[in-house]
């Protein structure tokens, strides 16, 4: 369960600036438009602390810690693909209003880490 605890840093994080992105959209859209893109890449920044954090302990070897990080990347990478592919195909598609943005981001990031969860203790 000791893994869960860099998880959940990096869903609050990641949570935090949707609010904070969605809070200056309405408040101040010339400061929104100022951030850019620099303000979804704080999420990132905290995956790639929380994998330095992981690899960090003193389980890992060089070797573990290199191929652990190799692996995490690969995974985020192949993720982030099938996320962006879904996302345009529901784009794409007829979504009731309700569900549209970021209520249909949601159902689906929780369906993608369900089947995900599967995978746990496979290699």
């Amino acid at each position: 369960m000791i893994y869960m605890k860099t998880i959940v840093f990096i869903l609050v994080i990641a949570a935090l600036v949707q609010i904070i992105e969605m809070f200056l959209k309405k408040v101040s859209p010339a400061l929104y438009k100022a951030m850019g893109i620099y303000l979804p890449l704080i999420t990132t920044n905290c995956a790639v602390l929380g994998m330095a954090t992981i690899v960090a302990s003193p389980d890992y070897t060089l070797l573990s810690s290199f191929v652990m990080s190799f692996a995490s990347s690969v995974g985020f990478l192949f993720v982030i693909y099938i996320f962006a592919s879904m996302r345009e195909k529901i784009n794409a598609s007829n979504v009731p209003v309700a569900f549209k943005g970021v209520p249909i981001g949601l159902i689906t990031a929780g369906l993608m880490s369900m089947i995900f969860a599967k995978f746990v203790g496979v290699i």
